[in-house]
């Protein structure tokens, strides 16, 4: 199973788009424990949206869709 995640930081109300095999809360642990530049400058974040996809290649495809100007545009409607 993989999981495509939505991360808003309470920081500053950014979001962070992306997919695991690992589960939802444990990467959301990873991301606030500051695995990379940009996390630790954004974080504490909350896990605002999730979707589960039985391969890779699929979740890979709706990240790169919720990354788009379209998907955005569709998150900003979906999680107002």
């Amino acid at each position: 199973m993989f999981t495509v995640y939505v991360l808003k930081s309470q920081k500053n109300g950014k979001r962070y788009v992306g997919q695991t095999s690992k589960d939802a809360i444990q990467r959301l642990n990873e991301h606030n424990k500051h695995c990379n530049k940009w996390a630790k400058e954004n974080s504490p974040f909350e896990i605002v949206y999730t979707e589960v996809y039985e391969t890779r290649t699929e979740a890979i495809k709706r990240e790169r869709f919720l990354k788009s100007g379209q998907g955005r545009k569709w998150l900003d409607e979906k999680l107002i």
